[in-house]
């Protein structure tokens, strides 16, 4: 079992505690919690820096390292790092308990292109999941500003 965990600190004093786990070329689950958001839906991704020394901007792009378009988790043609989106509720708090699994093993905990040392990043809006015909839906989902961010450190 490899495990990551990423501590997500922000603006508008959003923060939380998301963790990653593997158990070997299995499904990778996702869970944690986050608060101080506005209620609904936020664009969840995995960023291709875990640089967060000028705040969440210089986590980069989506991690993509295969050079897809963005898109939804279940999409064939999408970033390895498009995790969808996430729901606060009426509090501004969210519980994750998300399972990603994938024939591509698109977010390993180990091998050459794993999450760990990347950024994981919540946004301050909605994922169209590449579908919104905004010029930055392929490669952003048009998800809005970068609200709260951590790097991922091996937890095992």
């Amino acid at each position: 079992m490899v495990k990551a965990v990423a501590v997500l600190g922000g603006s508008e004093d959003v923060k939380g505690t998301v963790y990653f786990s593997q158990e070997g070329d299995g499904p990778t689950t996702v869970t944690g919690s986050i608060s101080g958001l506005k209620p609904g839906l936020h664009g969840f991704h995995v960023h291709a820096l875990g640089d967060t020394t000028n705040g969440c901007m210089s986590t980069g792009p989506h991690f993509n390292p295969v050079g897809k378009e963005h898109g939804a988790p279940e999409d064939h043609n999408r970033h390895a790092g498009d995790l969808g989106n996430v729901t606060a509720g009426e509090d501004g708090k969210l519980i994750l308990s998300l399972l990603y699994v994938s024939r591509r093993k698109l977010i390993p905990l180990s091998g050459p292109n794993s999450i760990i040392g990347r950024a994981v990043v919540v946004h301050a809006d909605p994922d169209d999941l590449g579908k919104g015909g905004h010029e930055l839906s392929k490669s952003t989902g048009n998800a809005g500003g970068r609200v709260a961010c951590g790097e991922f450190y091996c937890s095992n």
